[in-house]
């Protein structure tokens, strides 16, 4: 019997916010408001329905892609699809109940490691909980158990392995060039290093203790050709490869199994899942192979030859894991004279502040759980509802208390929270995008820092200042761009501006409610707010508000009450001053001096109040999140200014021929580009906070652009691997 199995890796990397758990607009996706949703309306959507066509191209029937091929998801990814195509996502876990019905109660599903971190490069504790966390996103999805895992980049080590067999996993995917040697039962050893292995059977591990895995090497040269060469432009083609992979000569039934990032299908190569459903069809409509999945394959035929792996290797790096903490010359073509020794020094960094996260939340916790760490592991059921809705996090708090510590009050409950956040995000800074393109400032390890930064804020929460020494890390991996320097540049340029807060969530919606009081869209995404009180007057264009409002951080429970107040100049500028620290009736007095001087007094008069009652920071337009300062700009009185500034844009950066010879030396940085194209536009922008919105509502216009010309165009989505077929 020959069989035949086709294996996809769908994997995008996180891309919230991570003080709004929200995916923010990405310009360079339009016109998809962000890189997942334009993957997903052509890749991820259509593989649940890829059309069949006739000879006349009109749509004879649809499949369900899923039901047919092995697969995987990353779980952040499956948590944005859930919430963002329901009906896409109930199409990924239908064809996975199918293929269980057609497959001897094997499902086509796979597991996957939590968020893309290298796993041979974690620590101990950090490995388990990949594993962990990953395993329990399945359970809560599939209503199963999960058979088998997907390792990030297929990065193994014997460790790796023995981590994934004691927690019930019973096989993975590696690349062929990860084989060492083998061993038939009851003869020697036989070098297969150089992608010398025969892929079409499954292999045993041995490993500590008496336990074992099973590991499948997929074929190489197809699998490569399905991402490089134009293997899906033609069915029969494609057909052709699988089927000529097979050899008479071979004495086991054969498995013929390539594996290919999912996103080949339908987003790197247009109508790919097409190419795919024609080929299911007319392989089951022929006979010459069974289509399969390898739970099925291997409890029909366990492996009877032993394999050694290469340790530290993967299928992306020549390397090995290098790629992910060296400068070891893997790269994706970015520009000639760069290097990419920033990489040891920002996985220095990161380990440096995990190690500090790590003594913190033990100490935090050690009055509150018995054993913090089993607690970490368990966290993530306040991350995936499932069908049956997922733990709320005061409830799972409470729950995991140490016996006999009673009803957890909110203050407690709200700093085990805390700490479990603030871990979670110390595994988010491992996500392993950060370190496989070509430059520290890039969109991978900008969102990284980002988590670094929220780990940051969360220890200071604590009781922790770890900022300064980071920063002081962060300085010694450069950049190679001259106008940044180093990591620490990068940090404070494109990370600093985006943090969140409390304070921050409260001033954008009294300004959002001043300036479009109709508007629904003061909602902050990642926090509940409930004004207690709010006034606002207008005369003409001005306005004033002055409110108070309790605000609430959903994921950690963190609660203060706030005192806003407002003045907006009627388009052109906003002032605004919050306290964390005004009673009620500090809060009367001032909302009553604040009103009373905007009625009878002049806009300087105001700016003084507010400035005398709130001493601290101000809040202007630029500090409202950044997508809903966008949309605001967006009005139609602006949107000819906006089309003239994507027009500058395209000239400062050049057509599509220069873009590929682009030299940031040359042409400046980014900051340098985004001061001369909004110098282009002193009088329509206007001189205040308006004119500051609508230039930073270019900058991801101007953002994508530069993505797009340093990777020939590609833009920012899909994950596209240089030297193999995924991630």
């Amino acid at each position: 019997m020959s069989y035949l199995c086709v294996h996809c890796h769908f994997y995008q990397p996180p891309r919230e916010n991570p003080w709004l758990e929200a995916v923010e607009e990405e310009a360079s996706a339009a016109p998809y408001h962000d890189w997942n949703e334009r993957i997903n309306a052509e890749c991820y959507g259509p593989n649940g329905a890829a059309r069949l066509l006739t000879a006349a191209a009109k749509i004879r029937g649809l499949i369900n892609n899923y039901e047919h091929i092995s697969f995987n998801f990353g779980p952040t990814l499956l948590d944005w699809l859930e919430k963002a195509d329901p009906r896409a996502y109930e199409r990924i876990l239908e064809g996975d109940r199918r293929s269980v019905q057609r497959r001897d109660g094997h499902g086509n599903a796979l597991a996957q490691a939590y968020n893309h971190a290298i796993l041979p490069l974690a620590n101990e504790r950090d490995l388990r909980t990949q594993i962990a966390w990953g395993m329990e996103d399945f359970r809560r999805r599939f209503r199963r158990d999960p058979e088998g895992m997907w390792l990030p980049e297929t990065a193994a080590s014997r460790a790796v392995l023995s981590a994934l067999a004691e927690a019930g996993i019973r096989f993975t995917i590696l690349a062929p060039r990860q084989a060492a040697r083998i061993r038939e039962e009851g003869r020697t050893w036989t070098d297969v290093s150089g992608e010398r292995i025969d892929p079409t059977r499954a292999y045993r591990v041995s490993l500590r203790g008496g336990r074992s895995i099973a590991v499948f090497f997929y074929d190489g040269p197809i699998s490569q050709a399905i991402a490089f060469a134009g293997l899906l432009n033609n069915g029969e083609f494609f057909m052709g490869r699988l089927r000529d992979a097979f050899r008479a000569e071979r004495a086991w039934p054969q498995l013929v199994h390539v594996a290919a990032d999912g996103e080949t299908f339908g987003h790197h190569h247009r109508f790919g899942e097409m190419a795919l459903a024609y080929s299911i069809e007319k392989i089951q409509e022929r006979g010459w192979a069974r289509l399969t999945n390898y739970g099925q394959y291997l409890a029909l035929h366990p492996p009877t030859a032993e394999v050694e792996i290469v340790d530290n290797s993967s299928w992306s790096c020549a390397h090995g894991v290098e790629r992910w903490r060296s400068d070891c010359g893997c790269h994706t073509g970015g520009q000639p004279d760069w290097n990419q020794k920033w990489r040891g020094p920002l996985r220095a960094a990161f380990d440096w502040l995990s190690e500090r996260a790590a003594a913190l939340f033990e100490s935090a916790l050690e009055n509150v759980f018995e054993d913090p760490w089993k607690v970490r592991d368990a966290y993530i059921e306040t991350r995936v509802k499932g069908p049956d809705g997922g733990a709320e996090p005061m409830a799972f708090v409470r729950r995991h208390a140490r016996p006999g510590a009673g009803e957890l009050d909110r203050e407690t409950a709200s700093r085990a929270l805390t700490a479990l956040e603030m871990q979670r995000h110390a595994l988010l800074i491992y996500t392993s995008c950060a370190w496989f393109f070509d430059e520290i400032s890039g969109i991978e390890p900008v969102q990284n820092l980002r988590y670094a930064a929220r780990v940051i804020q969360l220890g200071q929460r604590l009781g922790q200042d770890w900022e300064k020494e980071f920063l002081s890390r962060l300085a010694q991996a450069p950049s190679n761009i001259p106008a940044l320097g180093n990591g620490r540049a990068v940090y404070e340029r494109h990370v600093v501006p985006t943090i969140g807060s409390l304070e921050r969530a409260a001033a954008h919606y009294a300004i959002f409610r001043t300036m479009e009081p109709q508007s629904d869209d003061g909602a902050v995404a990642g926090y509940e707010i409930l004004a207690e009180d709010f006034e606002r007057r207008a005369d003409g264009p001005n306005a004033v508000a002055v409110c108070r409002v309790q605000i609430t951080e959903r994921a950690t429970l963190t609660r203060e009450t706030a005192v806003v107040a407002v003045l907006f100049f009627g388009g052109r500028e906003v002032h605004c001053g919050v306290s964390l620290k005004m009673s009620a009736r500090e809060y009367r007095d001032v909302r009553n001096q604040v009103v009373e001087t905007f009625l009878e007094g002049s806009l300087t008069d105001v700016m003084g109040r507010i400035a005398e009652a709130f001493p601290g920071r101000k809040y202007r337009l630029p500090d409202l999140f950044a997508e809903q300062r966008r949309r605001h700009v967006r009005d139609p009185r602006r949107h000819q200014v906006l089309i003239r500034i994507v027009a500058v844009v395209d000239q400062i950066v050049g057509d599509s021929r220069e873009k590929q010879r682009f030299d940031r030396t040359q042409q400046g940085d980014r900051d340098g580009r985004r001061e001369r194209l909004c110098g282009q536009f002193p009088r329509e922008l206007g001189p205040g906070e308006t004119g500051q919105g609508l230039r930073d509502a270019a900058e991801p216009v101007a953002d994508g652009r530069h993505w797009q010309a340093e990777r020939g165009g590609r833009g920012g989505g899909g994950h596209q691997r240089d030297d193999h077929s995924g991630g």
